[in-house]
């Protein structure tokens, strides 16, 4: 099983377009974070800028490539915005690939100076690529947010 971890705005957003993947097993949304963390902060907003709503997604490489991941990844947002990306624009929301080890460290890159060279995006790519350190996993209520309230309307 891999394990990747990517911010694209609001996580749960990103849950939801990770879960529709085929080869995902699991997603779950939480926070990257590098020193005292506050979960309560972190959802207004508040927190630093080492803290980003994020989703871990565990995938079987058998069945989808951590490249495949990144290309889905970059079509669910806007990588672009500096201060994170609709509809909770702040430095927690941010674009962000957490990479767990070298080789999805040089995917990421490989993968980020494609999409430069593309052309697809009149203005830079802010994406921050950085090691994955700690993470703490979002409040149960956040986990699978959206599937949870298609069911309340």
């Amino acid at each position: 099983m891999g394990v990747a971890t990517f911010g694209a705005g609001c996580f749960w957003g990103a849950e939801a377009a990770f879960r529709g993947i085929e080869g995902v097993i699991a997603t779950t949304v939480g926070f990257a974070s590098s020193s005292d963390f506050d979960p309560e902060e972190a959802e207004a907003c508040a927190n630093g800028p080492a803290d980003a709503e994020v989703v871990r997604v565990e995938y079987d490489p058998a069945e989808i490539s951590y490249e495949s991941l990144l290309d889905a990844f970059w079509d669910m947002h806007d990588p672009t915005l500096t201060n994170g990306v609709e509809p909770r624009v702040c430095d927690q929301t941010r674009s962000t690939v957490l990479y767990h080890d070298e080789a999805q460290r040089a995917a990421a890159e490989r993968s980020l100076s494609a999409l430069e060279r593309s052309g697809q995006h009149e203005r830079p790519i802010l994406t921050e690529i950085a090691p994955a350190g700690p993470f703490l996993m979002a409040a149960d209520h956040h986990q699978r947010y959206l599937e949870k309230q298609a069911g309340a309307f």
